[in-house]
């Protein structure tokens, strides 16, 4: 079993930055992928970016270029560097782990995007 626990979230202005992080426990050995989510009331939850094992990454288009993940697998940490944020992306974020069984969730944290 694998436990995620995000921190980083919180308030920012339009424009402005967040550092999300994830600290994973437990299986980290049968991790492969490892990614972001975020879901709003309105939307159901959606892929933000994803990182391979090797170091690959993808993203969703309304991340490309503004937000960068990134992993440590040395201290079983993930990270999402989000840059020129936007009211829309207000959100709840969710760290995400992939291993044979499927993906799993964290319980997810706030970010909220506003003057």
């Amino acid at each position: 079993q694998v436990q995620m626990v995000e921190s980083g979230g919180g308030l920012a202005q339009p424009g402005g930055s967040l550092r999300l992080s994830c600290t994973v426990s437990g299986r980290t050995d049968v991790i492969d992928a490892m990614g972001w989510y975020r879901q709003t009331p309105e939307k159901q939850r959606e892929l933000v970016a994803v990182i391979g094992a090797n170091g690959s990454t993808g993203y969703a288009n309304f991340a490309k270029g503004r937000f960068t993940i990134s992993r440590e697998n040395a201290e079983n940490k993930l990270f999402l560097q989000m840059n020129s944020l936007k009211p829309e992306d207000t959100a709840v974020y969710y760290c995400s782990t992939k291993t044979y069984a499927g993906w799993n969730w964290g319980k997810g944290l706030q970010v909220t995007v506003s003057s």
